[in-house]
């Protein structure tokens, strides 16, 4: 039977003349559909396959053993057997026993840790730490905890690793000797950083987007907080302050940790110290040799065997004094909202993996010049609170306890609001801590 469609065709003389087909014609067409049809069929099948069994996207050149054809950042995981510095029984991690050849041991190091060497230039680990016990003061545990996490914000924003130590290293050296035995221990645990920064417990950044100029540093190997003519001419022992620095991981640093040392309390001439430092810097206050006049002592008497490699910085608060910048922190929160009302990119909400990317921004259209002191437009970076004591409750006779913890409170805030505004939150009033109010979508340009 003819359907009637079919017998329309084949009875049309124009069917005839516009679509007749020859049999080869007919032939090739039909293959050409089997083919699609098989196709699609192969199509089908593979697609069931691949929902099933995801396809692996990894590129085989990227299989390799070889840690030098590692494409895919730092790899933790890769730790040859070849000896290295850790294998030498004689090596300590302890303040007494000198580091010998630290530049060529961990170079080897680098060098059979590959992955580690781009980026090491200025990679940096934090240090920083507090007392082992409990606090006397009631609100003194709050408080180091507050400063150590805007260590940790600062830290985590800027891709440093930070490592916090609550116990002695050494039986001796106590109070503000500790540190330099967890910077000492630090170096050797951290091969793959090329500085290591000490930061008191009781200083915390105000400017989380800045970073330290390490290009201006390059040719030095200790970099602190100073001015070279209140060293040598004022000879004062308030020079530099050794609570915040950054030291080089090198022969030259393991050596100068060693003589530095060599004023602290392991060396039997430690009450002679204090008393040759007071005989130079006769502002010092009290008896005992610290660690701040003995590293302005080896500034002062060796001058062409330390200060070429050290670094006083003063053209910013590397650390400042928080009395005085904590009266103007209202103020230069001010500025810095009206930078915002200015420029929108500003106000735009990010991520905060990449809020180097903004702070870059303000630096160069707003910042660009302006110095880091004080009455500056810029933020201090590190205020200190020297003189106040969160744990112990002990402070500085020219001001009471309730103007060190209630400053302290505010810096934190204020630095805190730096860190929270990406979270969608800030404190509308740095004198308290809680709750945190929601930020409107276009802040500051747009009111509460």
């Amino acid at each position: 039977m003819v359907s009637p469609e079919t017998s329309h065709f084949q009875s049309s003389p124009m069917a005839k003349y516009a679509g007749a087909r020859t049999k080869p014609t007919i032939c090739f067409n039909d293959v050409v559909l089997f083919l699609g049809g098989a196709f699609m069929s192969l199509i089908l099948v593979w697609s069931f396959f691949s929902f099933s069994n995801p396809p692996n996207l990894t590129f085989n050149a990227d299989k390799t053993d070889d840690p030098t054809k590692c494409t895919r950042g730092i790899d933790m995981r890769y730790d040859p057997t070849d000896p290295v510095f850790y294998d030498d029984p004689d090596l300590t991690y302890t303040i007494e026993k000198p580091v010998k050849n630290w530049d060529e041991k961990r170079k080897r190091w680098l060098e059979l840790h590959p992955s580690f060497i781009p980026g090491s230039e200025n990679r940096t680990v934090m240090i920083t730490g507090s007392q082992s016990g409990p606090c006397k003061n009631p609100i003194g545990d709050h408080l180091l905890l507050r400063f150590f996490k805007n260590k940790v914000d600062y830290c985590r924003i800027h891709g440093y690793d930070i490592f916090y130590s609550n116990a002695l290293l050494h039986p001796k050296m106590n109070s503000y000797w500790a540190k330099l035995p967890a910077v000492k221990a630090a170096m050797i645990a951290h091969p793959e950083a090329e500085w290591i920064w000490w930061v008191d417990s009781d200083a915390l950044f105000t400017d989380m987007d800045f970073t330290p100029p390490f290009h201006r540093y390059r040719d030095h190997n200790l970099v602190v907080h100073g001015w070279p003519g209140v060293v040598y001419n004022d000879r004062s022992w308030t020079a530099l302050n050794a609570g915040v620095f950054l030291i080089r991981n090198c022969q030259w640093s393991m050596e100068l940790i060693d003589t530095w040392t060599s004023m602290g309390p392991v060396s039997p001439d430690f009450a002679k110290w204090g008393q040759i430092q007071r005989s130079i810097f006769k502002d010092k206050l009290f008896p005992e040799s610290d660690d701040q006049t003995a590293l302005i002592y080896l500034l002062f008497k060796h001058k062409e065997v330390y200060y070429p490699k050290i670094y006083l910085e003063g053209e910013f608060y590397f650390e400042g004094y928080w009395l005085e910048i904590v009266p103007g922190l209202d103020n230069i929160t001010e500025r810095y909202l009206e930078m915002e009302r200015e420029d929108a990119t500003l106000r735009r909400r990010h991520a905060e993996k990449v809020s180097e990317r903004y702070g870059a921004f303000r630096e160069e259209r707003f910042l660009r010049g302006e110095s880091g002191g004080k009455g500056s437009k810029r933020r201090p970076f590190v205020t200190h609170f020297t003189g106040c004591q969160p744990c112990s409750g002990d402070h500085n006779k020219m001001y009471n306890g309730d103007t060190c913890w209630n400053g302290m409170i505010k810096a934190i805030n204020f630095a805190d609001n730096q860190v929270m505004r990406r979270y969608g939150f800030v404190h509308s009033d740095l004198g308290k801590t809680s709750p945190l109010q929601p930020v409107p979508f276009d802040y500051p340009d747009e009111p509460w």
